[in-house]
């Protein structure tokens, strides 16, 4: 924690916190992303794990794409987003995979 103060600090970047509002959007849209992703692999009759491995990466890319994106244009990658992004999408592939049919 006190690396990533000082890395911050050194290149001047304002502070990410780990927890707030921003967050918890990444959280809920990428579950939403992986769950959308996963139910249209689904509905071309492509198995569940495929399913599930394609909308891992639909969600990856979507969520690196808006990160690359923030530093484009607002000089901001946050790595603390992806982790969120990453959460959710988790979460999502975890209860798609205990209520598949």
């Amino acid at each position: 924690m006190i690396a990533t103060f000082l890395l911050a600090a050194t290149l001047q970047l304002p502070p990410d916190p780990w927890f707030g509002a921003d967050k918890l959007k990444h959280f809920f849209m990428s579950a939403f992303i992986q769950s959308v992703a996963y139910s249209a692999l689904r509905a071309t009759n492509a198995d569940h794990r495929s399913s599930l491995y394609g909308a891992a990466v639909t969600t990856a890319v979507v969520g690196v794409g808006k990160e690359l994106r923030d530093r484009r244009v607002q000089g901001e990658f946050s790595v603390r987003d992806l982790v969120w992004d990453a959460a959710g999408a988790g979460t999502a592939s975890l209860r798609l995979d205990r209520t598949r049919r």
